[in-house]
C-alpha cells in the first residue's frame, strides 16, 4: 500500500516565535482550526484571547492552554453582533494591553446554530440549497456570521491595531468556496468570495500603517464544521436534495494520494497560519492562498 503524506505533527512548534505578542482568535472552538491555532501560537509564546459562542468547546481550548503553562483568556461572544465584535476587541486590549495578531476564523456552513447537534429533519429551512430553493433564514445567518461578523472584526481590530501604531497582521479563513464555485451552498460561497475582497482591500488600505492582511482558503479540513458538513451531504442525498454537482469533485490532489483519503488536518492549516502572522511572512500581505491540497490546481 502506498504511503500517504505526514501531516504536520501536533507537537511541533517555534519556541518563543510570538513571545510578547497578544493573539485574538474567533473561532477558538476546541478541535477547529482556530483552536489548533491558538494552543500552538500559546506554545509559542503568544498571550491568546479566543473567541467563540460554543461555551464547552472553547472552555476545551483554554484549558488545554493552561494545562502546558500557556496563557489564555475564553470570550463568549457571537461576533455576527457588532457591539460584540467590537467588545471582544475591547475585552483583548483590557486583558493584555494591546493586540498584534489576529486570525478570524469564526464561520459557519449553513444557517443553524453551531453550538446545537444537527437536526436537518427539522431546520430545513436553514440548510444549504440551490438558489431556487434557498430560504431568506439561511442565506441572512450564513451571510452574518460568515462576512458581516468578520466585517465588524475586522473594523474594531483595525481601529485598535490604527491607535497603536505598531503595526499587526491578520489571517482570514475563507475557503475553495471564496476561489472558485461551490455546488449547492451558495451564501457559503458567495460569503467565502465576500472574504476574499475584504482580504484584498483592507491589505491594500492598510499596508501603508505596517499592517499585513492575508487568507487562507482550504478544501475539505478534518474539524467539527465539516464533518457536520458531511452528515448533511449524505442526509441530503438518501432525502434526493441537493445539488446534483456535488459529486463531480470530491477529493484534492493531496487527498486522492492518500490511503484513506484524509482532508487537511486544522494542525496543518495552523502551521500555515502562524507563518502568515510570523516575522517569516514580512513580504506578504493581500495574499489569498489555496491551502487545499491541490484542489483549485484543477
Amino acid at each position: 500500500m502506498k504511503n500517504g503524506i505526514t501531516p504536520v505533527d501536533p507537537a511541533t512548534f517555534f519556541p518563543n516565535r510570538f513571545l510578547g505578542k497578544t493573539l485574538f482568535v474567533t473561532g477558538a472552538a476546541h478541535g477547529s482550526i482556530g483552536g489548533a491555532t491558538a494552543e500552538r501560537a500559546a506554545k509559542e509564546g503568544a498571550r491568546v484571547f479566543c473567541v467563540d459562542r460554543k461555551p464547552e468547546a472553547l472552555r476545551k481550548t483554554v484549558n488545554e492552554i493552561t494545562a502546558i503553562g500557556g496563557t489564555a483568556i475564553g470570550h463568549l461572544a457571537d461576533i455576527s453582533d457588532p457591539h460584540a465584535a467590537q467588545g471582544a476587541v475591547d475585552a483583548c486590549v483590557q486583558q493584555f494591553g494591546g493586540l498584534h495578531l489576529v486570525l478570524n476564523a469564526a464561520g459557519v456552513m449553513d444557517g443553524n446554530d453551531p453550538a446545537l447537534p444537527p437536526d436537518f429533519e427539522n431546520t430545513t429551512h436553514l440548510l444549504p440549497a440551490p438558489l431556487h430553493a434557498a430560504t431568506d433564514a439561511y442565506w441572512h445567518n450564513v451571510m452574518n456570521a460568515n462576512i458581516n461578523g468578520m466585517f465588524f472584526c475586522m473594523r474594531a481590530q483595525l481601529r485598535q491595531m490604527m491607535a497603536q501604531e505598531t503595526g499587526g497582521a491578520i489571517v482570514n479563513i475563507g475557503s475553495i468556496a471564496g476561489l472558485t464555485g461551490l455546488p449547492g451552498n451558495p451564501a457559503y460561497s458567495a460569503s467565502k468570495h465576500a472574504v476574499t475582497g475584504l482580504t484584498r482591500n483592507a491589505a491594500i488600505d492598510y499596508a501603508a500603517h505596517g499592517i499585513r492582511i492575508n487568507s487562507v482558503n482550504m478544501a475539505q479540513t478534518d474539524t467539527p464544521m465539516v464533518f457536520r458538513a458531511m452528515e448533511f451531504v449524505k442526509w441530503a442525498m438518501e432525502k434526493g436534495m441537493g445539488s446534483g454537482m456535488a459529486s463531480f469533485k470530491s477529493a484534492s490532489l493531496l487527498a486522492a494520494h492518500e490511503p484513506d483519503k484524509r482532508g487537511a488536518t486544522p494542525w496543518e492549516q495552523a502551521a500555515i497560519i502562524l507563518f502568515l502572522l510570523s516575522p517569516d511572512a514580512s513580504n506578504i500581505t493581500g495574499a489569498c492562498l489555496a491551502t487545499d491540497g491541490g484542489w483549485t490546481a484543477f
